[in-house]
């Protein structure tokens, strides 16, 4: 049985840090890339953006630009976990954050748009983040 499992939201003030957890299990990131994705208060699902992704083909990483540079995935290959290394927090990163695995042929998909979001066959429930003074 799949699963995903996020944790680690929290009230942070700008720029400040905070790292998201992904508890992941019943497949392999050998097969299946893993994505962060985020949903802003007021959004609809549709509305959700695909900001980091691990693809499963050659473990690299990828972010859409305005998160890259700030925001880091790091994988734990013992525990099963795909973190989200969050820094220079600002206020537009505020939103409830889920991770989600798809097969995607080895590669990446993130950005906006329910063609994304479809591509994705498991998601977890969502953890969220408030970046607030």
């Amino acid at each position: 049985q799949v699963q995903l499992v996020e944790s680690g939201g929290d009230l942070v003030q700008p720029g400040g840090s905070l790292r998201l957890s992904c508890a992941f299990s019943g497949f392999s990131l050998d097969y299946y890339s893993i994505s962060w994705f985020r949903q802003a208060p007021g959004k609809q699902r549709d509305g959700r953006v695909g900001i980091a992704c691990l693809a499963s083909l050659d473990g690299k990483t990828h972010y859409i630009r305005s998160v890259e540079g700030r925001f880091t995935m790091i994988r734990d290959d013992v525990k099963n976990i795909v973190y989200l290394q969050m820094n220079s927090l600002k206020p537009e990163d505020t939103a409830t954050y889920f991770c989600a695995a798809g097969r995607l042929g080895g590669g990446c998909l993130i950005g906006i748009g329910r063609a994304i979001l479809d591509k994705y066959n498991y998601w977890g429930q969502g953890t969220q983040v408030t970046v607030s003074s």
